[in-house]
């Protein structure tokens, strides 16, 4: 479990897609985000650019909810981020999803990861050895759609990603963005 004084040298944020639309004989894969998610994801990205959380990298799973999140989270951003299509983000567990991360190249220092649940809850709980208790607490309850979780972790390089390595730095859903404004 890192202390409060380890010196996180990573950042890791991750955004679960916006609301999406459930259209007949759509497949999930290819389902589109519903009008509450077009508004969500633009107002993440707002939220991320006021508070300086701007990603190196964007991993971005191959589903279409999650690319029409990034894309709307992208145009709020005060600058370009390079973005990379992630397969393997897209219906995998916690420990899927630290294997892609172990693989980032080592010049990302703060990397945001664009997926789904079950998978970044359990990814953020797992990591989190401590930090925000009431954000642990709120993501076991529910990581709700457009919805961001930041760890800083207390590592060198992406490899040494393991189970409580992080702290919980914020937990943000758009509905909380105006109680989460530090600046």
């Amino acid at each position: 479990m890192p202390d409060d004084a380890s010196p996180a040298t990573r950042r890791l944020m991750l955004l679960r897609h916006a609301k999406s639309a459930w259209p007949e004989g759509v497949a999930d894969h290819r389902r589109p985000l519903a009008d509450r998610g077009r508004k969500a994801a633009p107002a993440t990205g707002a939220f991320m650019a006021r508070q300086g959380l701007i990603p190196d990298l964007a991993l971005v799973s191959t589903a279409r909810r999650a690319q029409e999140t990034w894309a709307l989270v992208a145009e709020a951003l005060p600058q370009a981020v390079a973005a990379r299509d992630a397969v393997g983000i897209y219906e995998v567990s916690a420990s899927a999803m630290m294997d892609v991360v172990r693989r980032v190249e080592p010049t990302v220092e703060t990397l945001l990861l664009v997926g789904h649940n079950p998978g970044l809850a359990e990814l953020a709980l797992l990591l989190a050895g401590g930090g925000d208790e009431e954000g642990l607490a709120r993501i076991e309850e529910k990581f709700p759609t457009a919805a961001l979780a930041v760890i800083d972790l207390a590592i060198e390089q992406w490899p040494e990603i393991a189970p409580g390595t992080g702290r919980l730095v914020t937990f943000v859903t758009p509905r909380t963005f105006d109680q989460k404004e530090t600046g």
